[in-house]
């Protein structure tokens, strides 16, 4: 479920596909394009492919591990509803609170990959996913991967610390978005959404609506990210 920050049940979350008519087929001719150039080919030309195939596969095969991982990370169970970004968007610089009156940005957690959660006391699917956040914080949590849960209650601090402390989520620090800049910054349109960080501070991509994140799916996702370096 997702509600929006208004308190509705967000409707944009029901889908309809289109119907298309597949176009018609075409015929391919047989010819090769290099620059402004086309050539027919023949045994010497496809000779020449197939050798350059060989060395490209052999370059491959011997490249770095991390260039070896292909960008499609693994969104299966509660992870097919994250959305990748076709082009990650470096994070707003915007300031927040964090629970001890500090000042800081998402660009302070620079080297870390984030999951931000934008949450707040009166969302119930956000009440529902914090513990498995908290779970997630304990399992990963440190040098290299930290959660931040950003507070949008107008109260901030004063009502999202003893409703921690009631769920029982104690793995988790406490940021406050009171005018929820942040979340308008990365277009949130309710509660709760989430955004996977990258360490370099580039936003990956983003899960509108509840999940379970201390599952196999939403580790696996981490890991991902976390081995690319």
């Amino acid at each position: 479920m997702f509600i929006d920050v208004d308190g509705r049940v967000d409707s944009l979350h029901s889908r309809t596909g289109t119907g298309r008519k597949p176009a018609a087929p075409h015929i391919v001719r047989a010819r090769l394009f290099f620059g402004a150039h086309s050539i027919k080919p023949n045994r010497y030309n496809l000779k020449q492919l197939s050798l350059m195939a060989i060395v490209l596969l052999a370059a491959v095969a011997l490249s770095p591990a991390k260039y070896a991982l292909a960008d499609n990370p693994p969104l299966t169970g509660w992870m097919e509803q994250f959305t990748l970004n076709e082009t990650p968007l470096p994070v707003p610089g915007i300031v927040m609170q964090t629970g001890a009156g500090e000042t800081v940005t998402l660009n302070s957690f620079r080297g870390k990959v984030l999951l931000v959660n934008f949450w707040a006391t009166w969302c119930a699917p956000c009440i529902r996913e914090m513990p498995s956040l908290d779970r997630l914080q304990a399992a990963l949590g440190g040098d290299e991967f930290a959660v931040i849960a950003i507070n949008s209650d107008r109260d901030g601090k004063k009502v999202a610390q003893p409703f921690l402390e009631k769920l029982g989520v104690g793995n988790l620090d406490i940021y406050i978005d009171e005018k929820m800049a942040i979340a308008r910054a990365l277009g949130v349109r309710g509660l709760p959404a989430s955004f996977l960080i990258s360490a370099d501070g580039h936003v990956l991509g983003r899960l509108d609506g509840m999940a379970e994140w201390d599952t196999p799916e939403a580790t696996a996702l981490v890991k991902y990210y976390l081995d690319r370096g």
